[in-house]
């Protein structure tokens, strides 16, 4: 192959335009009675690239049964990794705010204004498959034909609160509450941290988009606790691209 030619095609493959495209979902949580505790409302912009959607910007606004105003709101960006997003994250009702960032490659900074006034700061070290917040949504499409096929997936999931990250495993399961295309369940590898943690159940239609989550939300029921919730999402508009290989 001539010079030129070569050039010409690596500058090809470097300045070749991305499609911009948006991706939107709604979410509803339920508690163990069936009442509607809050909805959720997802708008993620991003880029096809090589025919698979590649997130930049996600939106979350968490609102009452009935109402448009928001009662917290996050906002996740990810320049790096969509493992590791930079968040920031409020519950104005409890005074509450967190973010996430990485003033360093191998480093995680989190502060915490907690619901009690307190404030927190942690530093950790950037774990090898570290997973932050819902980070672990594009793990499971990332490691799509591994768990359908059914194989388990190793991962640190950071606990921001706490400013610690702990081993975990996502792994195919089956619930009775989660009737879908792909079960996942998260839970723990510490035997230690089985007692004390419950798993969460994830469900995924066939097209990679997620339509269930059942365990531990991030939204406060009061100061001390926050709500455990069976959270059915539907889809308002996908990207032009897959969400999986």
């Amino acid at each position: 192959m001539k010079p030129w030619l070569v050039s010409g095609l690596a500058t090809w493959l470097i300045t070749a335009p991305v499609s911009a495209t948006t991706f939107t979902f709604e979410g509803t949580a339920t508690g163990e009675n069936g009442n509607t505790l809050y909805t959720e409302h997802h708008t993620i912009a991003g880029e096809c690239q090589a025919g698979v959607f590649r997130p930049r910007d996600h939106q979350a606004e968490y609102r009452k049964p009935g109402t448009e105003a928001a009662f917290a709101e996050k906002h996740l960006s990810f320049p790096e990794s969509v493992l590791t997003p930079l968040v920031d994250f409020s519950q104005p009702d409890f005074n509450e705010h967190m973010s996430i960032t990485y003033p360093r490659p191998d480093r995680v900074a989190i502060e915490w204004r907690t619901p009690f006034g307190d404030r927190e700061q942690f530093s950790v070290d950037k774990a090898n498959r570290l997973v932050v917040d819902s980070g672990f949504d594009h793990l499971i499409r990332r490691e799509w034909r591994a768990l359908n096929g059914g194989d388990s997936v190793n991962f640190r999931f950071l606990g921001p609160t706490r400013g610690e990250y702990y081993g975990f495993v996502a792994e195919p399961a089956t619930n009775r509450e989660v009737d879908a295309h792909l079960v996942v369940k998260l839970r723990p590898t510490s035997m230690l941290l089985r007692v004390l943690v419950d798993p969460i159940v994830l469900g995924y239609n066939s097209e990679g988009a997620l339509t269930d989550y059942l365990g531990l939300t991030n939204i406060r029921r009061n100061k001390d606790t926050n709500y455990t919730a069976h959270i059915r999402y539907s889809v308002s508009q996908y990207p032009a691209c897959a969400l999986v290989q």
